[in-house]
């Protein structure tokens, strides 16, 4: 596990976070590499089946980066995506994955030291964690099909 680089899915805003890590960049500040990001029109437009997806599909964590609280340019899009982190971090704890690999995070878009920073922070925390659980049950049920339950075959053939 010690060379295990966890894969990062980062949902982040247009107007702040993705801005925040265009400076971030323009600042020439390091974040980790495997921080994948999807610029989105608003933090408000990432619903709880993508949180999801981007698990199920073998990401190792996922945050959401809008606007800081009460500065959404879509008014109330960073509150609801908020909601939508805490009821996807539910869904994950019911089915037993642990739910600190899906964060929500506010920050504006001046913030470039800071994106820098959380990405290496969600980044360590997520290492620490280990490889995602469905991702591991794919690689099991590939190496050996017929070692794996009826149950663990549904959630891997994806």
């Amino acid at each position: 596990m010690e060379d295990f680089e966890p894969v990062i899915v980062a949902f982040c805003c247009h107007y702040c976070a993705y801005t925040a890590a265009d400076m971030a960049g323009s600042l020439r500040l390091c974040y980790p590499p495997n921080v994948k990001i999807i610029r989105v029109p608003c933090s408000g437009k990432v619903d709880t089946i993508h949180l999801m997806q981007a698990i199920k599909g073998g990401a190792d964590g996922v945050y959401v980066a809008g606007c800081l609280e009460g500065d959404c340019h879509f008014k109330s899009g960073n509150a609801k995506a908020a909601r939508r982190v805490v009821y996807a971090k539910r869904l994950l704890n019911d089915v037993g994955i642990e739910p600190e690999r899906i964060e929500m995070i506010m920050m504006s878009a001046g913030m470039g030291e800071r994106f820098a920073a959380t990405a290496e922070e969600f980044t360590a925390k997520i290492r620490g964690m280990g490889p995602n659980p469905v991702k591991l049950m794919r690689a099991t049920a590939i190496r050996d099909p017929h070692n794996v339950s009826p149950a663990h075959k549904e959630s891997a053939a994806v």
